[in-house]
């Protein structure tokens, strides 16, 4: 922003820019007009540990609202997670562990701030709230009918097709709006696929005798997939706290078609016409890893990449991992889950993928317990980016004897 905008016209204006709707119409201005600081809120449940790199347009957009002085209220939903929200989706959420979700949320905050401004800024839990009595709950629910949740998209085609819908995906979008009363918001930001929630949360505001909330929708970034949306559920995202050779290597992973709508919503830029697709995807990696963990992380993960997987070399620096000897063998899927800080079940998945090897050559399928001696020393590769050193150590019962 060259120059704060001086009007409630010109600050509307600015802040919906990349917009895909602003309801009602005149409502942001009429907002901005009355001179007061407004609530600006955006809700985000931790369902995996990271916050990825599809939020980071709507995070940029809080920001803006921060620049003219606007409270931002981010939500991290720890209750509305345990319901999972159905926006967009075809059959129901798995359940979540409690305590997963709770270790999640822990590190919501601070994920957040490397896009927002620390002030002014109030960070709630939803819990603070949701978790309510019976005659509260009956008050939220009389202020919906079923006939309008069936008016949503993804419930009207599920319905129509005869395929579940739980009830408690039926109540996501009525906790959604109970949020906005609970934290008085004047505005509520969300992608697209958002809209119907938003906008019940108008309904739900007005039916607790609050004035109704502004509602401003952005675009939704691709995956990495290059198909669906950018979702944790989907596994197609980038972690803005993954580290510079993970978040670098995944950019360069997109499909070509992507490019512009990366270029668009994560740097505001259309791809550089100079550059053919390849150099494109570097050029938005390299940017990418500076924006979030500087130039000299991103100039290292760049070089990183071209000596694995141009010059096929092993990385310069590698950890290494004792691994203790208590026997003839080593259990491969029990290594790979302590090297990578994976489940052991995701190590036997990769082993049968391929997507393991011992100094570059792949170990083979069904492979799960290998001799020591083929262990110790080598280096232990788990998909394309991650590598260790492992070194066969002498066990604590074998130090006692």
């Amino acid at each position: 922003m060259d120059s704060e905008p001086a009007t409630a016209a010109e600050r509307a204006a600015w802040l919906t820019l990349n917009s895909v709707d602003c309801l009602p119409e005149g409502g942001l201005e009429r907002k901005l007009a009355t001179g007061r600081s407004v609530r600006v809120k955006l809700g985000i449940d931790p369902t995996a540990p990271d916050i990825h790199l599809g939020f980071t347009g709507v995070l940029q957009k809080l920001r803006e609202f921060q620049q003219l002085g606007h409270t931002v209220v981010l939500i991290v939903g720890d209750f509305t997670a345990r319901v999972g929200d159905p926006s967009g989706r075809s059959q129901t959420r798995p359940v979540l562990d409690p305590d997963e979700i709770d270790a999640n949320a822990r590190t919501f905050q601070a994920q957040a701030l490397k896009v927002l401004d620390a002030e002014p800024l109030e960070v709630r839990f939803n819990s603070e709230w949701l978790d309510m009595s019976m005659a509260e709950l009956f008050r939220l629910l009389r202020t919906t009918t079923v006939a309008q949740l069936l008016e949503r998209d993804d419930f009207a085609n599920r319905f129509a097709a005869r395929e579940p819908i739980s009830v408690l995906e039926l109540l996501y979008p009525l906790m959604q709006g109970l949020d906005s009363v609970a934290v008085r918001a004047d505005v509520e930001l969300g992608g697209t696929d958002q809209k119907f929630n938003l906008l019940l949360g108008r309904d739900i505001q007005r039916e607790y005798g609050q004035l109704e909330q502004v509602i401003l929708t952005l675009p939704l970034l691709v995956g990495t997939d290059g198909e669906r949306k950018m979702s944790k559920s989907f596994g197609n995202y980038i972690g803005i706290t993954e580290p510079p050779e993970e978040m670098y290597g995944k950019t360069l992973s997109i499909p070509d078609s992507a490019l512009p709508d990366w270029y668009s919503l994560l740097l505001g830029s259309r791809p550089p016409t100079e550059l053919g697709p390849r150099d494109a995807k570097r050029a938005l990696a390299r940017a990418l890893v500076e924006r979030f963990h500087g130039p000299s992380a991103a100039r290292a993960a760049e070089a990183q990449f071209d000596a694995i997987h141009v010059r096929r070399e092993l990385p310069g620096e590698l950890e290494s991992l004792e691994w203790p000897a208590d026997g003839p063998t080593v259990h491969l899927p029990a290594l790979l889950a302590r090297a990578f800080a994976i489940s052991t079940s995701d190590g036997r998945r990769a082993l049968a993928q391929g997507g393991v090897r011992l100094d570059g050559a792949p170990v083979s399928d069904g492979s799960l317990d290998l001799p020591v001696s083929d262990i110790d020393g080598r280096v232990l590769q788990f998909g394309k980016r991650r590598f260790v050193r492992v070194r066969i150590v002498a066990s604590d019962d074998n130090r006692d004897t």
